[in-house]
């Protein structure tokens, strides 16, 4: 899995946007101001099947990822506890409590599962 480059959100900004990168070109999934530092915001992708996980953590650093649970199936992840391990931000599945590195996607609590990560970004 690659490594998720997230962007960190714009200070004094009235109209902002979160854009995820798919398929080679930028795409606005919701407004910057749907997201609390710490708490997950889930959005629907193009495709009407995947759903992505939007984060902001205290630092104003965001993070997408996979917003289905692998070891569940369920799309719960942007429900999940933010924490950190090690100095990495994580997710906590509400369900199962596995561990999910928000840069990474590797789960923290079994090495050969993960989810995907996107590339993401707060745009005017």
């Amino acid at each position: 899995m690659t490594e998720a480059t997230g962007a960190l959100a714009p200070t004094g900004t009235t109209s902002t946007s979160v854009q995820l990168h798919l398929d080679g070109a930028w795409l606005t999934v919701c407004a910057a101001a749907r997201l609390t530092p710490g708490r997950g915001v889930a959005v629907l992708l193009p495709d009407g099947r995947r759903q992505a996980a939007l984060f902001l953590d205290r630092t104003g650093h965001l993070y997408a990822i996979d917003n289905r649970d692998p070891f569940s199936g369920a799309a719960v992840l942007s429900r999940g506890l933010v924490g950190s391990a090690d100095g990495r931000p994580f997710v906590a599945s509400p369900l199962l409590k596995q561990r999910f590195d928000l840069g990474t996607g590797r789960c923290l609590d079994d090495d050969e599962v993960g989810v995907g990560v996107y590339e993401a970004r707060i745009s005017a």
